[in-house]
This record gives structure tokens, sequence and C-alpha cells, in this order.
């Protein structure tokens, strides 16, 4: 097995996703230890969730079955702005990390609408 059999490590977008979720442990990381059960794990979770379904995305047969796990992997990001904005909010982070996260996930999402509305059209 080599990493042609992993198709979806080819896709800019997936390696984006993964510095995502990289980013965002190290930023829970300053979160309050209360946090640790709650928005930490919360957040940790939805990140994960964005290259999980990509790989599992690309592990389908049918186009169809890919848009939908894109689709999920978009619900995901847009679950880690929110979180990422409660923790702005709380004081877990700044300002300024909120911005270079959401600068981010912007250009994350944006990959990932080009590679599903490339899938959507061969529907």
């Amino acid at each position: 097995m080599n990493n042609d059999d992993f198709y979806y490590r080819k896709l800019m977008v997936y390696h984006k996703s993964v510095q995502l979720v990289a980013n965002i442990y190290q930023l829970s990381r300053q979160f309050p230890q209360e946090e640790h059960y709650g928005l930490t794990n919360q957040i940790q979770r939805a990140a994960t969730s964005v290259p999980s379904n990509i790989a599992e995305g690309m592990g389908r047969f049918s186009n169809k079955e890919r848009v939908h796990f894109l689709e999920i992997a978009n619900g995901s990001l847009m679950e880690v702005m929110c979180q990422l904005e409660v923790a702005t909010l709380l004081g877990y982070i700044n300002q300024q990390q909120f911005d270079e996260q959401e600068i981010f996930v912007n250009e994350t999402i944006k990959m990932l609408v080009g590679l599903r509305n490339h899938f959507e059209q061969l529907v």
C-alpha cells in the first residue's frame, strides 16, 4: 500500500484541514482546565471532523456520497467558527488569534466548496 491508495492525501484541502486541527489543539491548550470536557473537547472534535469527513468522502465510490461527506465537513467548519467566537467572547483566546483562525477557516471553506462543486457537477 502506498500514498496513491489514499486519494484524499493528494487534496490540498485535506492538508489544510489537518493543519486546522493542529491549530485548534494548540489554541485550546490555553483554555481553562474546567473546559476540558466542555468547549475544549467540542472544538477539538469539530476540527477533527473536517479532515475525517474529507477522507471518508473520498473513500466512497459515488460522487453523491462524496458531496454528502464534504457538506458534513463544511458544517464542521461552521461549528469550529462558532466555537472560536465563544472562546473569544469568554476570553480564552484573543482577537488576533481569532482573526488568524477566521482567515484560515475561510481559506479552507473556499477550497472545500470548490471540491464539493467539482463532485456535484459529476453527479
